[in-house]
């Protein structure tokens, strides 16, 4: 599944001349693996950012130590800062930022396993969602990246 939606994604990119960049917390380069595994992803897939510490997210991303305090890793706000960041760090047009919760430990009433804040960002459009999956950690990390993939493609209008 995911290898479909890489290689339309990868299609759609190269109509409009524009490269992705991805910026992965929870999913831990999932994204740029899908992406690299198409033969010739190259030419529209231009880097990845693994930003699992908020370390990371603050020296790779520019995501805010404000934001971070306030908001906590798992928000629409870092989030956001992670896909500008990523597009800033980067020779991309387009940006995909994912921060959440995998489980099966780390979640909370507000926040629970499962919680995933995906960034979308586009020459004309920055936004984030969030997303509630259920499941193992295997399997919400698999719902968010084909989400991202799937929302990606979509925006890309393929």
């Amino acid at each position: 599944m995911n290898n479909n939606l890489a290689t339309k994604l990868g299609k759609a990119l190269l109509k409009r001349n524009y490269y992705l960049v991805s910026a992965e917390s929870c999913t831990g380069g999932w994204i740029a693996e899908a992406v690299t595994a198409i033969a010739g992803s190259s030419a529209w897939f231009e880097r990845g950012f693994v930003t699992y510490s908020n370390a990371s997210k603050q020296e790779l991303l520019n995501v805010k130590a404000e934001t971070l305090m306030k908001y906590g890793a798992v928000s629409e706000e870092t989030a956001l800062e992670m896909v500008i960041g990523a597009l800033k760090n980067s020779h991309a047009q387009v940006g995909v930022a994912i921060t959440g919760i995998a489980g099966p430990t780390g979640g909370s009433p507000e926040k629970p396993v499962g919680t995933v804040w995906i960034a979308y960002a586009f020459p004309e459009k920055v936004y984030a969602k969030c997303y509630y999956f259920q499941g193992s950690r295997h399997e919400i990390r698999e719902q968010t990246v084909k989400s991202a993939l799937e929302t990606l493609l979509d925006l890309t209008g393929f």
